[in-house]
């Protein structure tokens, strides 16, 4: 893809998002995310020289989709693929978000009672 069609990637995105550069499920930032991973911003290894490594940078610094409706990050798009790699996963997530829709009193209950 040109540089200019991933401009245009991204400005669409922040428009669909209400202008803000962050994962739609857990509000990361692109450099939240990459330090999630334990990188810096410019991709080199936050703590390179205490684990030995030398010459790693991370090769691709999309950490953050913005093909979608909304942005989503790396992170996320992992857990998610995490959850469909569980052998029920067509049972526990869609009871899970369920739950957390119409139960949300009994999971998270009162701090007085």
């Amino acid at each position: 893809m040109a540089i200019e069609e991933r401009f245009e990637e991204y400005f669409a995105a922040l428009d669909r998002s209400g202008n803000k550069d962050r994962c739609y499920l857990c509000c990361r930032s692109p450099a939240e995310v990459k330090r999630f991973f334990g990188f810096d911003e410019d991709g080199t290894p936050i703590d390179a020289p205490e684990y030995g490594l030398e010459d790693v940078v991370m090769a691709d610094l999309d950490v953050m989709s913005y093909a979608g409706i909304r942005p989503v990050c790396a992170v996320c798009q992992l857990n998610y693929d995490a959850l469909f790699l569980l052998e029920d996963d067509q049972r526990t997530l869609p009871m899970l978000l369920e739950q957390m829709r119409d139960e949300r009193d009994r999971l998270w209950p009162d701090a007085s009672g």
